[in-house]
């Protein structure tokens, strides 16, 4: 369990997209197209750590090209980069016009996962192997992903003890 090929993780998922998963502007919900990652982002960590896991971040999503009704929509998901208990987890998100064929990259997200133990626990997980150009790409710069997720967790942490202390609710 010392490391896993990241292709042991891949996940890839076709849906289309129906009246009741768009927005006022007849383009795919946001917070639906939110959910799907989350869901798939979580399979590709389970494959890859075989343990239970949670979803620590959404550290970004970027929303590219608007999906419509007329598109499918191809989500590709895998695990690009891990620390001791934690994997990084990209997801690549497709829209296919299905009359004409014209695909396009309409958004990409990084997640980050924390694999648990029996006790829901932190444990580790198995070192990460890219195989593909894109994986290589990925894996070689997200220990600098890794990095500003880490400051931009302890800022998070800051401002919630702030304003905790400040009791805003009052």
């Amino acid at each position: 369990m010392d490391s896993k090929f990241v292709s042991e993780s891949k996940v890839v998922r076709t849906s289309r997209v129906f009246p009741n998963d768009v927005n006022n502007h007849n383009t795919l919900f946001g917070g639906k197209l939110m959910s799907d990652v989350d869901m798939i982002a979580s399979i590709s960590a389970t494959r890859h750590s075989r343990k239970e896991c949670v979803t620590a971040s959404t550290d970004s999503v970027d929303f590219l090209f608007p999906i419509t009704p007329k598109d499918s929509v191809n989500f590709i998901s895998f695990v690009t980069y891990t620390g001791t208990s934690s994997m990084e987890v990209f997801v690549k998100i497709i829209a296919e016009n299905l009359i004409t064929g014209h695909r396009k990259i309409a958004a990409t997200a990084f997640l980050t996962f924390v694999a648990l133990d029996e006790n829901g626990k932190p444990t580790k997980v198995p070192q990460v192997i890219p195989e593909t150009e894109e994986e290589i790409k990925l894996y070689e710069t997200g220990k600098e992903r890794a990095e500003k997720r880490k400051e931009h967790r302890a800022r998070s942490k800051e401002l919630a003890n702030f304003i905790t202390t400040a009791k805003p609710w009052q």
